[in-house]
């Protein structure tokens, strides 16, 4: 006796691939993915490898592990892959303090994000 199957957190056509901690914060990440949503697949890795951003080295990352997962457990069809999803949220914030003048110190904040992005088999029309 084992537990029932989870179901599909997406639709059947869909794959999906989630960053749970990537360094940097929710907004400079927001701004990446901006670049691809509704894009093909394989334009979208393109805009990313070549984009200027620091995030885009780990949103390429996560938007390859999605288009692996369609290829290999969801027998999708990778030449029509559309990104439906890149959205983006706040994780953790490591808090650390750095001393200044005078005996005081300051709190410094360095925040982690949440990314998750599902791609979609699209019907050429």
């Amino acid at each position: 006796m084992s537990k029932p199957q989870a179901p599909r957190k997406v639709g059947d056509k869909e794959a999906l691939a989630v960053a749970t901690q990537i360094r940097g914060s929710a907004q400079k990440l927001n701004l990446v993915a901006g670049l691809i949503r509704g894009r093909k697949a394989g334009d979208a890795l393109n805009i990313l490898a070549f984009s200027k951003k620091a995030m885009a080295v780990d949103a390429r990352k996560v938007l390859a592990s999605a288009i692996a997962n369609a290829e290999n457990n969801h027998n999708l069809d990778v030449d029509a892959l559309v990104v439906a999803e890149a959205s983006v949220g706040k994780s953790i914030t490591m808090k650390r303090f750095a001393t200044r003048g005078r005996g005081k110190s300051t709190r410094i904040l360095k925040p982690f994000s949440r990314l998750r992005i599902v791609v979609r088999e699209q019907e050429e029309a």
